[in-house]
């Protein structure tokens, strides 16, 4: 059956019209990673298969480590899977698991309202036979990237809320390969990370994607995508060129998005991995072949549209406060979810009115999204009391930052 944990990030309702579609749909916008990720809904859950120690690392950080699960997506529970579940399977149980999630009640009825619960009959799952490794196994790459697992994870999806959403991935380490890898796995990616970025900033690009990231439309996909694979990020993207690779993602002038506009992104960015920084250094963990997922609104009209309600919607809220006694509440991390600088949409007498607000009032309205940052994939990550910060990740982390704070200057 699904299986529920509790999460204290707050977020906002968002008044939308029912989807149409009443199933399963495969995840389109995934830059990296394993194959088989899906979406439910109107694309707001993301439902990845994992392993139970992925599960166990979500569900830990929830319970213990609250400020590390402030850089995570918002964990909703886990799915049951087995050789005969099918999308539709999948479809009918995510009902019971969102009525169950101990999540805010705002995001909670937002995501039933989307559910088609009309249409949805609950099924009785099968029995399922877990396979047992043995040592004696030989280690080959997974060409499918697929992986064997009976459970998927179910998270709020980081690209939800977008028009045109740029993604980057970009995984974290030098090391990253974890204790129990099979030597043959510890000397292949030992090779990748002496022969990328990985070796000088601690991280490489995993995958990218940017709205009309091209000129010439045979580059773009069918949504008007320019797609950087795994590949460009192993074998172009190099210690001379990483910070021309990153200006491709931020500042695009064919999308809208001129060298201000860019430079704003990028300072948000930047603050905000300064936070994981933060976090990171005061934990004592491991993370191998995680990555930091960065997302932001890639039209910029759509983009700039954003911006302008922010700061609108700043001055409604302090206008209103000096007036009256209780003021309307906004969800003003739009969607980062770790912290944004609010000098960067109003004047500096407005930002002491949001310390102010209510964040659990019923009344809280949604911004349009314009950026997000979330630290991703918890296959190999586990907690090591005793041991100091993860010096291997915080590499990467510091790495990336000072190249967007370099971007925004």
């Amino acid at each position: 059956m699904p299986t529920t944990r509790d999460s204290s990030k707050s977020g906002g309702s968002r008044e939308r019209e029912m989807p149409k579609r009443d199933d399963l749909k495969d995840y389109n916008y995934a830059v990296a990673g394993h194959a088989g990720t899906m979406c439910d809904a109107d694309g707001e859950l993301f439902i990845k298969p994992c392993t139970q120690s992925e599960v166990e690392f979500y569900e830990s950080a929830h319970m213990r480590h609250p400020d590390f699960a402030e850089l995570m997506p918002l964990y909703i529970g886990t799915l049951s899977l087995n050789e005969s579940t099918d999308q539709a399977a999948i479809h009918a149980q995510i009902p019971s698991l969102v009525e169950h999630a101990d999540i805010p009640l705002e995001i909670k009825e937002e995501i039933q309202s989307h559910l088609h619960l009309d249409d949805r009959t609950p099924i009785l799952e099968a029995p399922v036979e877990k396979q047992i490794l043995t040592d004696n196994v030989k280690w080959v790459p997974n060409k499918t990237r697929k992986i064997t697992t009976d459970r998927a994870v179910v998270l709020e999806n980081a690209s939800f809320g977008y028009k045109k959403p740029n993604i980057m991935d970009a995984k974290l380490g030098i090391r990253l390969w974890a204790d129990d890898a099979p030597q043959e796995k510890k000397d292949r990616f030992d090779k990748i990370a002496e022969e990328t970025t990985h070796k000088k900033f601690g991280f490489r690009v995993a995958g990218m994607r940017v709205f009309k990231g091209s000129t010439d439309e045979s580059e773009l996909d069918d949504e008007g995508f320019k797609i950087y694979d795994k590949d460009w990020g192993r074998f172009t993207v190099n210690d001379a060129n990483i910070v021309d690779s990153f200006k491709k993602f931020i500042f695009n002038e064919a999308a809208g998005i001129d060298v201000e506009l860019g430079k704003t992104i990028a300072g948000l960015f930047a603050a905000d991995l300064r936070r994981v920084q933060e976090i990171l250094e005061k934990q004592e963990s491991r993370m191998y072949s995680s990555s930091v997922l960065f997302v932001f609104e890639g039209d910029g009209e759509a983009l700039r549209a954003a911006i302008r309600e922010m700061k609108a919607n700043a001055v409604t809220v302090s206008e209103h406060k000096r007036g009256t006694s209780r003021a309307p509440v906004t969800n003003l991390r739009v969607d980062s979810g770790i912290g944004m600088l609010d000098e960067d949409f109003c004047d500096t007498d407005t930002v002491g009115d949001f310390d102010e607000l209510d964040d659990d009032s019923d009344d809280e309205s949604s911004l349009p999204h314009i950026y997000t940052l979330k630290l991703i994939d918890f296959a190999h990550a586990t907690w090591t009391p005793g041991q100091g910060p993860d010096e291997n990740a915080l590499l990467g982390v510091r790495s990336l930052a000072e190249i967007f704070e370099g971007m925004s200057e």
